[in-house]
């Protein structure tokens, strides 16, 4: 008896199915998105829920004192505020889907077009504060990391915490003090020429260089504890290239997520900086919008700045594969 191999099964005219992977990157980039469109939505859902129950009426902080019950109604109903809560944010949300976020009460004009004329101001504070704070902390969070329990890092560590313990309004109060008033050398306040951008620089870079030197100091310590670094010491390379080459590579992520943290938040705006120097950003917008119950301005401010914030969480996301290769985004990330 002679055995024959079985024969493949074949189907003709049929194929294998070709599947199109997805670049994980951007299958990624895809979820966040989803997943940031998602934190807006709530984000200014809660927002809306949160301003109407607050206390005040908007029409009689647009109307004054004197106006009459009758000016109030009539105002409240041109503002669709006669309506029920439920009624204002259908109407909310359709107009959120075509981008029109309503007519600011206090300005008179597009919610959405006053708060973007402000935000350039609140951006070209936030890049001067986040780029001087990245300038003047790593340095010295390494020099106080190569000379950790040391007298030199020890006063260095106690100016450190006072810059973290100074609130932010009293430090620009001292600097407008001293630079504007005893030395005038510097404007108090507004923004007219460059030199009106150095003391609110200065004023949050203070705060931030404090604290994210010391998170420098203590990954930076940590790297150096290592045995890659002992390996690699013992191999003679140089002290120069040990500290920026291997420990700072290995610390960028944290620091890296740190200083992104610290910018989203500034062009949340910096309320009481802007504030105090009567800077004519997002911050203090947001200050008069509170006062005069504007609603259409608080909304448009609350949806920029989140989407802003958004962008940048997302953009310090996509630079973890830069700084460490060991990191991949998508499915199986790490």
């Amino acid at each position: 008896m002679t055995l024959t191999a079985p024969k493949p099964h074949t189907t003709l005219g049929t194929s294998p199915r070709r599947r199109v992977a997805m670049n994980p990157t951007l299958k990624y980039v895809l979820k966040r998105l989803a997943q940031s469109a998602l934190t807006i939505f709530l984000t200014l859902t809660t927002v809306f829920v949160l301003i109407r129950m607050a206390p005040g009426d908007p029409a009689y902080a647009l109307a004054g004192p004197l106006a009459s019950t009758e000016d109030l109604a009539k105002i409240r109903a041109d503002m669709g505020l006669d309506k029920s809560v439920f009624s204002q944010y259908l109407i909310y949300l359709w107009d959120l889907v075509h981008l029109n976020l309503g007519t600011s009460y206090s300005f008179q004009a597009p919610a959405m077009d006053v708060v973007l004329g402000r935000l350039p101001y609140t951006i070209t504070l936030a890049v001067s504060s986040i780029l001087l704070t990245a300038v003047l902390s790593i340095p010295l969070g390494v020099w106080m990391a190569r000379h950790a329990d040391t007298r030199r890092e020890l006063g260095a560590n106690v100016v450190a915490v006072g810059g973290q313990s100074m609130p932010e309004f009293w430090s620009g109060l001292m600097l407008v003090t001293i630079f504007a008033v005893l030395i005038p050398v510097l404007p108090a306040a507004g923004f007219t020429t460059w030199p009106s951008l150095i003391l609110p620089t200065v004023t949050i870079a203070i705060l931030q260089i404090a604290l994210i030197s010391r998170m420098v100091r203590r990954e930076m310590v940590s790297a150096f504890a290592s045995p890659y670094i002992t390996v690699a010491r013992s191999r003679g390379v140089s002290e120069r290239e040990l500290t920026w080459r291997y420990a700072m590579r290995n610390s960028a992520i944290p620091i890296v997520t740190a200083l992104g943290t610290r910018f989203a938040g500034m062009l949340n705006g910096v309320v009481v900086v802007e504030v105090v120097f009567a800077w004519p950003g997002v911050g203090s917008l947001v200050v008069r919008a509170l006062e005069t119950r504007d609603y259409p301005l608080i909304q448009a401010t609350v949806l920029v700045t989140a989407v802003l914030a958004v962008l940048v969480q997302l953009a310090v996301d996509l630079l973890y594969p830069l700084l460490d290769p060991r990191v991949r985004l998508g499915k199986g990330a790490n």
